[in-house]
């Protein structure tokens, strides 16, 4: 397995590992990027609402995962790419007060198309594993 710190896109193989990027959760983060998408529920913004359904603070919206795994994603594979398909699957809840810590491995090299497993951890335990393909964008000249 080789170590691919600096890749670009489409200059991935079987086994690259993406740079480790981790995302320190505040409260102010939290509830920012559950707001940015559009995710109202209170227990992403209110302690007590939280409280009142049994975790101990307020936590990680769904979407807010989906945001940073895409963030990350895209910062390795760069401006000249895009995610053709994500699934990902949530463990445990991420509090404030924790560190989200994302890796990810590249699976398969496809043509253009390149297919990344991603794992997202805190203290706590496994946050999110997921599946990411990205391809590149088309130019202006039409080809990919």
């Amino acid at each position: 397995m080789s170590t691919a710190t600096t890749a670009r896109f489409p200059e991935a193989a079987v086994g690259d590992t993406l740079p480790v990027l981790e995302l320190d959760l505040d409260r102010t983060l939290i509830v920012a990027a559950a707001i940015a998408s559009q995710d109202f529920e209170d227990v992403h913004h209110d302690p007590g609402k939280a409280q009142d359904r049994g975790t101990p603070d307020i936590f990680l919206s769904i979407n807010s995962t989906n945001g940073f795994l895409d963030r990350y994603v895209t910062d390795w594979s760069g401006p000249a790419s895009r995610i053709a398909r994500i699934s990902l699957r949530l463990g445990v809840p991420s509090f404030p007060g924790d560190t989200l810590r994302l890796t990810g491995e590249v699976t398969a090299v496809d043509g253009d198309a390149v297919t990344l497993a991603l794992r997202g951890e805190t203290s706590r335990g496994v946050h999110v594993t997921a599946t990411a393909t990205v391809v590149p964008t088309a130019t202006a000249g039409g080809a990919a």
